[in-house]
This record gives structure tokens, C-alpha cells and sequence, in this order.
């Protein structure tokens, strides 16, 4: 025992002393080696814009060998794999930049929160579509920091790769139709739908085209959209949209958008910031003709009424050919008259200006494919902001279009927006290049416009215009600009109208973000649709979209708002809008359930008594006129259109076209009644003067007019004579009182040989 004792003893003298402060120089301490900056040596990191990685990394992988072991790296592979192309290498970038971060000087860089929720933004989506969550370890609030803390861009390397790549696609761009080479020529329908379609395909990441519908002649109405996710409405992004050429021979504005369209897309791949914040923060719709058939027949310089002229002065003016569609109707005549339906109720209780629906009778006349067309777009799309071009004048319009004035005479008639219209008037006036300028002033709107804006009514009263009925029937803003003196000016004057117009187009689409925006949800977070905003003062409400957001177009000021919804109290909130803010307030409001009030009850029964706003199409339009523009498809475009048949047709050769033929006074429609088909003759004695005959008036329409044969004569009271092509054998004879319309109806068509008279 004593000898195991001894042993421990020299073993313990022995032994190293051990560390202890209190004695300085005793020994000394244990000092661990700190990490240092290593190569990068991951396989799926080689292009990483840095070379050197530091280990323990941010996710606490010890090695190298660590971090390729882990769920992490394969879980990168996994995801580039799924994705394909999509978001890659950008999520293969973000996972390296966790799994090995940057090193410099032994510090580690840790990447920037900016990219990372960029990214998530960007490809939240496709994730979505593959069924994958976001991975956890790109988290963007817990592995990556603020650009105060000094991170670094983890894309940076991919970035300088895509501004070579933009360049290169800027070469490619500018040998075709780039807005630094543009074509200041006119483009044909054919040209334009080549531009649109190239443009789509050069900035396929913002741009896509997709049709509202066909003219009467079945030509193509193609919109081009731009946004950073073109073809989807995202939450509390304004929607804007620009309408040409609406009467075909005012052709300027179709120019401009075609410019305008090619301008977005090419500056958008130059980095240009503006265009982009524009892009990104909005989704843009352009449509830049309305009327193909109208351009056509202007550019072509035969009038929509071809007559032959027996007399000189007779001659038809020059300015209108081409103005109306194939059918001969203005199209800015055409849209319903929802104005006088205002007028009519201003002192109604329950008065609304908003939401009106379109009244059924609307349906009985004649709507063209083209009006029928823009009315289903605008109620398909939360549109905030719009204008429409014309020419032949230089101002900006704004609603009300249609005087009050008892006799139709021009006056002053603002809507309860009339500061807002203004405003967005104002800002298109201002930005170009002459427009408010008193000297530059020209055509009709002289002696009412104020520095290059003026009240539509006042200028020049107008039923059915498209202005009132987006302010009428939807939420949208919309006003009339007119672009310069002459309606088709030549073309090397083209580029100098691009400049004048460039800063007003941009500037007005900025506009949108004027105002306050936000989302309408329940006390359970579910979002409102159809919720009304209503604003103080202003009797004219707009209501909530699909995901229950909104846009209130508001000039600065302190604002009284409130939400309400059938079902749910009503929430209001005080605002102030500083006069340099130019952009959208964001204002929320959350509604709590509550029994329905008798007094909204009473309001929407008013308004229900005026139709149902819902119900579009009662009478099924949309079947017939793509019937017609699918056959006017297959048939050769014609060189003048036919308002009369030729003689020797049958009605198999006519009755399947649903051909309308209409002189004012004079009116045939071929029609089919189970399995009879026949030509219907209605005229109004009214409508043609007396003492007019078919020889005296060959040419004009407005005073009872022929073509080819086909005329009208008004022979005495009470009686109105067609000549026509003969013996058509009348099968059938109406009298309408309440119109004073005779409806007869024939079973062919020959030669004309004679003149019969019906008595009204």
C-alpha cells in the first residue's frame, strides 16, 4: 500500500503544473484557432461571384464535408431539378450564399434581405405550381440582413451576365422596330399586329398580347399588356388602359400607342428605373385600334359612302371617310346613353352616378361587335384610369359628354368628380409639349378649353360616349384626348408627335397612383368583394375587386372615407393627402357583420328597379356577332361595303350574312324566321323630306339618299316609295303605332324594274 502510495507521488511531480491565473507565467492557456477564409470548393457554388467561404457557415456546417452531407445542398439539387428553367440559377445563387457565404479579410459577408425577398416574389409562384413549400434555409428575415448591415448581393455575377445578355437583345431589338429605330410610317393592320406580337416576344417577362374580340369585318381588336406578372390582377396594383384610333380615320393616337408599346418594352430592358417602377408597380393595357375596318377604309381613301357622284358639288367630305365602323356607326355614339338616365334621376331618392347597369332596351338597337367588345373588357378588368384618342383637335376632354341643356345645348356639366377629371385632364395637358399653350390652339374646342382641357358637354354635346360610360358603369376614369389638328397627318410628322406626346403618356399613366388604395375584409380576414367606397361630398362611389382591394382617384386634401357592404356595419376614417404625395395612400378597412339596414334595402330596390347591373347580354349578342366575324373571316376582304345586294342575289346567297342595310330613312335586313327566310323594307315618312326623289339625291344619306339602284323618294303625306329591285312579292306587312314603321318582308331578289308605295 505505501508503495503504491510513493508511485502516485512521483507521478504527480512529474505532471505539468497546472494553469493558474493567480500566478502570471505559470503556465499558459489553451487558445482555440479561428476560422479562416477557405476556397470555395462546392460544386454547385463554382459561379458564385466570389471565391472564398469561411466555415462554420450560417446554417453551423462545421466542413466543407458538413455542408455537402446536409439536407440543404440536396435539397438545391432537388429544387433545380424540379424548377427547369424557372428562378434558376437564382435559387441555386440564394442557397449558396447560406450554405457557403462570402469571405473577406476572415470576416463573413452575410447576403442581402432586398435579393432574397425579390427572389421570393418573383418565384413564389412557380414553387407553388411544382407543390413545393419555400425552403426554410432561405429564409429572408432569418439568414440574410438589411443593406445598413452590410451585406452583399448574392446575384450579383447573374446580373452582369443579364445586362450583357440585354445588350445583346438590345442589338437584336434596335435592327427591328425599337423605339431608337422607329417607323414613322403608318402601319397597316397587318404591321401593327407584327409589332405587338414582336414586342410581346422580345420582352416576354412583362409583355403579352391577348384579343377582346373581332371588328364587324372580322379583323383582330388585339391589346398588348405590359406588367412585371403580365396576364393576372395582383393585389393593390392599378390597372390602365389606352384606347386609339375609335373613329378609323383619326389615326395619330393608333400611331402613338404602337410607338408607346415598343418604348416600354425596349427602355424596360435598358434598365431604364422609371419605366420599370411603372411596369412594376402597374399593369397596363394598351388597345391601339378600335376600328381596323375604319383604318382600312380611310388609308385606303373610300368612303363608307361610296357614292356615285352625278354633280360636283355634291361630292362627299373628304374628313369623314373611314370615321365609322363597317356598319356605318360611330363607335363614340354607340355605347349606352347612361348620362340621361342621371339626368333623369338627380332627384330621386337613392341617386346614385355609379354602377348603373345598362338598360335592357340598349339591346333592341343596333350595337356594334366592336362597342360590344370594349364593354365586356371594362367590366372583366378593375380598370382605375384610361383615355381614349381622337384628332382633329388639341385638348383633353372629361366627362359628363351629354349636356343637361334642355334643348342639347352646349353647357358646363361636371360630374361629381369634376376636380379629380381635372386634375388627370391637367396632367396630360401639362406634360405635352403644347397642348396648354393658348397659342397652340386648334379646331372647335378654341373658344371653350382652358389651357388644354375642357368639359366634354360644353365643347360639343354627345349621347352613347364611351367617357361617360366607364364613369357610369365602372370604376374607371376616363377622358377623351385629341392629339393634334389634323386627323391623319402626314407622315413626317410622325416623329414630332411622338415627341410632343412621349412625357404625357407616361405621365398620365403615373397618375393612377393618385389617390388612396387598400383592401376591404371582414372581421374573420376574409376579403369583400363588391364593398363601396364612398367619399364626403362626392356622390359617386367605386367598389372593391375580386381579393376585396380598391383605388380611390382623390386630389389632395383632407378626405372623409368609408367602407360599406350589405350585411356589414359601415367603418369610415378621416384622411389627408399632402399635395406632393404622388403615390397611393394605403388605406384598410376591416367591416363587422351586422344585420341588413332597411334604408340600403330601400337604396338597392331603387336601383334594381333600373335593371340588374350583373346581367350583360340579356339577348345573347355575343353569339351573333362572332358568327358574323367568323364568316366575314372566310370571305375576301372586301373593297366597299355593301349596302345593298347586288341584283340577281337570292337569299341563300344573302340571308346567312345577317346583313343590315341601313340609310337614315331607309332601312333592309335580310331575315330568317324558322325555316322562311326574307328581305325586311322599315322607313319612318318622318325621316325623309318630302318632295325628295331618289334622282335628285343620289349621293347623301342624310336627306334620303341610293346606291346602286337602291333609293328612296317621299312622294306626299303619309306615303314613302322605295326604289328597289322589283317584284319582290311582299309575304308579309306590319304596322308598328307606337313606331310608325312599316316592316315588309320579301321572298327574293331580282333586277329592279319598278316602284311599289306602302302607306305608313
Amino acid at each position: 500500500m505505501l508503495l503504491i502510495l510513493l508511485q502516485l507521488l512521483v507521478f504527480a511531480s512529474c505532471a505539468p503544473p497546472r494553469c493558474d491565473p493567480n500566478f502570471r507565467g505559470q503556465c499558459k492557456p489553451i487558445i482555440e484557432e479561428k476560422p479562416k477564409c477557405t476556397d470555395l470548393m462546392l460544386s454547385y457554388c463554382d459561379d458564385m461571384p466570389y471565391a472564398q467561404t469561411m466555415f462554420p457557415n450560417i446554417l453551423g456546417h462545421k466542413t466543407r464535408e458538413d455542408a455537402e452531407a446536409g439536407a440543404e445542398y440536396l435539397l438545391i439539387s432537388v429544387a433545380e431539378s424540379l424548377l427547369g428553367g424557372e428562378c434558376n440559377p437564382e435559387i441555386r445563387m440564394l442557397g449558396c450564399s447560406v450554405l457557403a457565404p462570402r469571405c473577406e479579410k476572415e470576416k463573413v459577408l452575410k447576403p442581402c434581405r432586398s435579393t432574397c425577398e425579390a427572389v421570393r416574389r418573383r418565384c413564389s409562384r412557380t414553387f407553388d405550381k411544382i407543390q413545393m413549400a419555400w425552403p426554410y434555409f432561405l429564409d429572408c428575415d432569418r439568414f440574410f440582413v438589411s443593406d445598413q448591415e452590410g451585406c452583399y448581393d448574392p446575384l450579383e455575377g447573374l446580373r452582369g451576365q443579364e445586362e450583357e445578355e440585354a445588350a445583346d437583345a438590345m442589338d437584336i431589338l434596335l435592327t427591328a422596330d425599337s423605339p431608337d429605330t422607329l417607323q414613322f410610317t403608318y402601319h397597316s393592320n397587318t404591321d401593327l399586329t407584327s409589332v405587338l406580337k414582336n414586342t410581346e416576344e422580345q420582352c416576354s417577362g412583362i409583355a403579352r398580347t391577348y384579343s377582346i374580340g373581332r371588328s364587324m369585318e372580322g379583323r383582330e381588336l388585339l391589346v398588348i399588356e405590359f406588367s412585371n406578372n403580365p396576364g393576372e390582377h395582383e393585389l393593390l396594383e392599378p390597372e390602365v388602359k389606352y384606347i386609339g384610333n375609335m373613329h378609323g380615320n383619326e389615326v395619330l393616337g393608333r400611331q402613338l400607342l404602337i410607338y408607346l408599346a415598343q418604348h416600354l418594352c425596349s427602355e424596360y430592358l435598358l434598365g431604364n428605373e422609371r419605366i420599370q417602377t411603372l411596369i412594376n408597380t402597374t399593369r397596363i393595357h394598351i388597345l391601339p385600334s378600335m376600328n381596323p375596318d375604319g383604318y382600312e377604309m380611310a388609308v385606303s381613301g373610300v368612303s363608307d359612302n361610296n357614292y356615285d357622284f352625278e354633280q360636283e358639288d355634291q361630292r362627299y367630305d373628304s374628313w369623314n371617310i373611314g370615321r365609322n365602323n363597317a356598319q356605318n356607326i360611330d363607335l363614340n355614339r354607340n355605347f349606352p346613353d347612361l348620362t340621361s338616365i342621371v339626368y333623369s334621376r338627380r332627384r330621386l331618392k337613392g341617386y346614385r352616378t355609379d354602377h348603373i347597369p345598362i338598360p335592357d332596351y340598349y339591346w333592341f338597337g343596333k350595337v356594334a361587335p366592336e362597342t360590344y367588345a370594349v364593354m365586356k373588357w371594362v367590366r372583366s378588368i378593375p380598370f382605375v384610369l384610361s383615355a381614349n384618342f381622337h384628332g382633329g383637335d388639341l385638348v383633353v376632354s372629361y366627362p359628363y359628354d351629354l349636356s343637361k341643356h334642355p334643348l342639347g345645348g352646349d353647357m358646363f356639366c361636371p360630374t361629381p368628380d369634376d376636380k379629380v377629371f381635372k386634375f388627370i385632364a391637367a396632367t396630360y395637358a401639362n406634360a405635352h409639349e403644347t397642348m396648354s399653350n393658348e397659342n397652340a390652339r386648334c379646331g372647335s374646342s378654341r373658344s371653350h378649353s382652358q389651357k388644354g382641357i375642357v368639359n366634354g358637354a360644353q365643347w360639343s354635346s354627345l349621347a352613347g360616349g364611351m367617357q361617360d360610360f366607364n364613369y357610369l358603369h365602372t370604376n374607371c376614369f376616363e377622358v377623351t384626348v385629341n392629339v393634334g389638328c389634323d386627323r391623319f397627318p402626314p407622315e413626317e410628322e410622325l416623329a414630332f408627335a411622338w415627341h410632343e406626346n412621349q412625357e404625357s403618356l407616361l405621365s398620365f399613366m403615373e397618375a393612377a397612383h393618385r389617390g388612396i388604395k387598400g383592401v376591404v375584409k371582414d372581421d374573420e380576414g376574409n376579403a369583400i368583394k363588391g364593398a363601396r367606397i364612398s367619399v364626403r361630398g362626392i356622390q359617386h362611389d367605386i367598389t372593391t375587386a375580386e381579393n376585396g382591394d380598391y383605388w380611390r382617384l382623390l386630389t389632395p386634401g383632407i378626405h372623409i372615407v368609408s367602407a360599406s357592404a350589405r350585411g356589414y356595419t359601415r367603418a369610415t376614417k378621416k384622411i389627408q393627402l399632402p399635395s406632393r404625395m404622388k403615390t397611393a395612400g394605403r388605406v384598410d378597412f376591416v367591416l363587422q357583420k351586422a344585420p341588413v339596414d332597411s334604408d340600403a334595402q330601400e337604396e338597392d330596390d331603387a336601383i334594381s328597379s333600373m335593371g340588374t347591373y350583373d346581367k350583360f347580354d340579356p339577348y345573347n349578342q355575343y353569339q351573333r356577332y362572332t358568327q358574323m366575324a367568323d364568316l366575314s373571316q372566310n370571305r375576301e376582304e372586301r373593297a366597299e361595303k355593301p349596302w345593298c345586294v347586288d341584283p340577281g342575289s337570292t337569299l341563300e346567297d344573302i340571308g346567312p350574312r345577317g346583313l343590315e342595310l341601313d340609310i337614315p330613312g331607309i332601312m333592309w335586313r335580310v331575315f330568317s324566321k324558322g325555316s322562311s327566310k326574307g328581305l325586311l323594307w322599315s322607313s319612318n315618312s318622318k325621316e325623309v323630306p318630302k318632295g325628295t326623289s331618289h334622282q335628285e339625291r343620289s349621293f347623301n344619306p342624310e336627306q334620303g339618299g341610293r346606291r346602286r339602284g337602291c333609293g328612296v323618294s317621299s312622294q306626299g303625306s303619309g306615303q314613302t316609295a322605295c326604289s328597289r329591285w322589283g317584284h319582290l312579292n311582299p309575304v308579309v306587312a306590319e304596322q308598328s303605332a307606337e313606331t310608325q314603321r312599316t316592316n315588309t318582308a320579301f321572298t327574293s331578289v331580282r333586277q329592279w324594274e319598278s316602284q311599289e308605295v306602302w302607306r305608313l
